[in-house]
């Protein structure tokens, strides 16, 4: 580490030097390519602080020192330091990239406490993402953005997962080491700076070079960890009790089999809540008058090839059977005078697991393992945001700095039993809060939405927010959470979910199975996910990448197509892997806009070719959708339609799209084994 310190005033005499604070600035390269500065005003406080575990390589700085200038690297990266009038600037390759002056770092008063204030300089024409899932527009100039952990849906500015990281189109990423309330001023407050605060004497942010959008996202993503791979049956599709029906096993039983008499494959089926009793959120058991043999069923839906999930939470209401034992072995959050922490939101009297407290955790795995030796597969990890600050934690950690980290133990807490009993490569959840380093644990889903196109549109630029956030893989409620969708928007919702890494079927008050939507609604998800399936040997081959070097699974154009000045501001389309390009219908008129960039473009579905460099109009059939080939593609396709866990290799057929070699039409068969692979250009 390389230390600078720094007066609030030019001292211009030693009497100067008294009655005056000083800011201390530790500099460090926690890897090649990024630097970390460390703004600290008092060092003594005994503040008990969680850390994001980071992969950090030990690695010195090299420092430059001149008569006017300090620089020091880390790989292609450096940073600039004046030793006249205050400046600290970051170069990569000799290119500035971002930089602040005088009176843009500080020290605050306010009446909240301190604060640590920073301001980097934004460019002309430069462009902030990420922040995490942020329902907000997609580019993030001129917003405000807290960090701070809320169940809010998915039409406000709170957030289920944020993430205090931002790339910009300029190639380079800022990442503030806190899981504290990190405010952001994003060329509001002040037009030509990214502004960042956090409460306290102290504050860290690292400057993440790369040259490229997904370039620092491979870096962050190496820095804060990437995402385990999901098992193959994962990416199917997901049908769920969904949450105020009614319903029992032979409600279940109806619709698996009626979505086998529709010829619409089903991967995993999804218990929603109510597969406890009410009021009892979280006992994690049966209501036996609904499910009076949860081990049979569970046998029958294997038998079907069906895997199953039930909803979990971290809370444990007072009428849980559960709650008296968790009081007594004090595996709860409690109060200052040692009373357990407990409201009446969400379940009456309920508590919240201390995962800080290893015996808690054991005890909270102990209880999801016998679900597990019943032959559940998988548990949707709900909730994680709602975590008061006025309680003690089992190791002290300071309250408001767990908030969001709460998350972080929670999800960690249940994936790690699943690798655990399932074995590495087999464990999934389906959790709907995060923080740094929550990617590890996929997957994640967006919260509660409502069932209409501007909300389909608002998860879409979430989602890719969170993948520009370091997240691989994401998913959303088919046809929206609340409400029930019309037929349009549950088609065109069925396209798009079809179409994202992980696909499933949820809602709130009513069920969500195809033929309540009418007979079109059968055929397009039927039609989507045979298409899928089909699709599993390019997507897990994405997958298998994006668990390797932390690029998403589902990405922004800006990330795909840097430079394209067109794709900096989309946000109505995406590319899913580096191959396709899926532009969902957001119109009940089925009228749709799209772009394609520079290139030849090659329709998945009907083959025809479009050029690229312009904007497109069309009106899409309720069956079709803007799917375009990227040229230069080889995208293998399966022979299976309705499996996703199959042979890949067993009749795999490789077509390759508009090489620039050679327009000639050709089919070679090889054999692998005994495997036929058909190449087709």
């Amino acid at each position: 580490a390389y230390v600078v310190y720094c007066s609030h005033m030019p001292i211009v005499n030693r009497g100067m030097t008294l009655n005056a604070p000083l800011l201390t600035l530790t500099f460090r390269a926690p890897r090649p390519g990024i630097l970390s500065v460390k703004v600290e005003h008092h060092q003594g406080r005994a503040q008990i602080e969680p850390k994001f575990q980071l992969n950090e390589t030990g690695m010195k700085p090299v420092v430059t020192e001149t008569q006017d200038w300090i620089i020091i690297a880390s790989g292609p990266l450096t940073a600039h330091i004046s030793k006249n009038a205050f400046s600290l600037a970051f170069f990569e390759n000799g290119v500035r990239l971002t930089g602040l002056g005088s009176r843009h770092m500080g020290y605050a008063m306010t009446p909240a406490g301190p604060h640590i204030r920073v301001k980097l300089d934004i460019g002309v024409g430069e462009k902030i993402y990420g922040l995490g899932e942020r329902f907000t527009p997609f580019v993030r100039n001129g917003q405000s953005v807290d960090m701070w952990n809320e169940d809010g849906g998915t039409a406000s500015e709170l957030s289920y997962k944020n993430i205090p990281f931002y790339v910009t189109n300029r190639g380079y990423g800022v990442f503030v080491n806190s899981s504290g309330k990190v405010s952001y001023e994003l060329c509001s407050e002040a037009v030509e700076s990214a502004q960042f605060s956090l409460p306290g004497e102290s504050l860290e942010f690292m400057v993440i070079g790369g040259g490229s959008v997904k370039k620092v996202i491979e870096a962050y993503t190496a820095l804060t960890g990437r995402a385990a791979l999901p098992p193959a049956w994962t990416f199917g599709l997901w049908l769920t009790t969904s949450f105020t029906t009614n319903y029992n096993e032979s409600t279940v039983m109806a619709f698996v089999d009626g979505m086998a008499d529709h010829g619409i494959p089903l991967h995993v089926f999804h218990f929603d809540c109510f597969w406890m009793k009410a009021y009892e959120w979280c006992n994690y058991d049966w209501d036996r008058e609904a499910f009076s043999d949860p081990e049979g069923m569970i046998k029958r839906l294997h038998d079907k090839g069906i895997k199953t999930c039930v909803w979990i939470n971290p809370y444990i209401a007072q009428k849980s059977p559960l709650f008296d034992e968790a009081k007594k072995s004090g595996f709860l959050l409690r109060r200052e005078n040692g009373d357990v922490w407990q409201w009446d939101m969400w379940q009456a009297g309920m508590g919240l697991v201390d995962f800080t407290n290893p015996a808690a955790c054991d005890w909270f795995k102990g209880k999801l393992k016998a679900l597990l030796d019943m032959g559940i597969d998988s548990f949707k990890t709900d909730f994680g945001e709602r975590v008061p600050t006025d309680c003690v934690y089992f190791d002290g950690s300071d309250p408001v700095l767990m908030h969001n980290y709460y998350a972080l133990l929670y999800n960690q807490t249940v994936f790690e039993l699943l690798e655990q009993e399932r074995g590495v490569g087999q464990a999934c959840v389906f959790a709907r809060s995060a923080t740094v380093g929550g990617q590890k644990y996929p997957v994640h889903w967006g919260g509660d939405s409502t069932s209409s196109f501007p909300s389909m549109a608002e998860s879409l630029r979430a989602g890719l927010s969170l993948c520009l956030s370091g997240f691989s893989f994401w998913s959303h409620d088919i046809s929206g959470f609340e409400d029930t969708a019309s037929p349009e928007v549950y088609m065109r919702w069925a396209q798009f979910g079809l179409l994202s890494s992980h696909s499933r079927l949820h809602g709130s008050g009513s069920y969500r199975v195809p033929w309540l939507f009418g007979e079109q609604a059968n055929k397009i998800v039927k039609k989507y996910t045979n298409l899928k399936c089909r699709l599993m040997p390019y997507l897990y081959a994405k997958a298998v990448e994006a668990s390797d070097t932390g690029i998403p699974m589902m990405r922004a154009m800006v990330m795909e197509f840097p430079g394209d000045r067109a794709c900096e501001d989309i946000d109505l389309q995406y590319m899913l892997g580096d191959a396709l390009m899926v532009a969902p219908v957001f119109r009940e008129d089925s009228a749709i806009e799209y772009y394609l960039p520079e290139g030849r473009w090659t329709h998945l579905l009907s083959c025809r070719k479009a050029n690229g460099g312009r904007w497109h109009e069309e009106h899409c059939d309720m069956d079709d959708l803007p799917i375009f080939v990227r040229e230069n593609s080889i995208l293998p396709i399966g022979k299976d339609e309705s499996l996703v866990d199959y042979d890949y290799l067993d009749g795999l057929e490789i077509r390759i799209y508009q090489p620039n070699e050679t327009g000639a039409q050709a089919v070679i068969v090889a054999q692998y084994g005994n495997k036929a692979l058909t190449v087709s250009a």
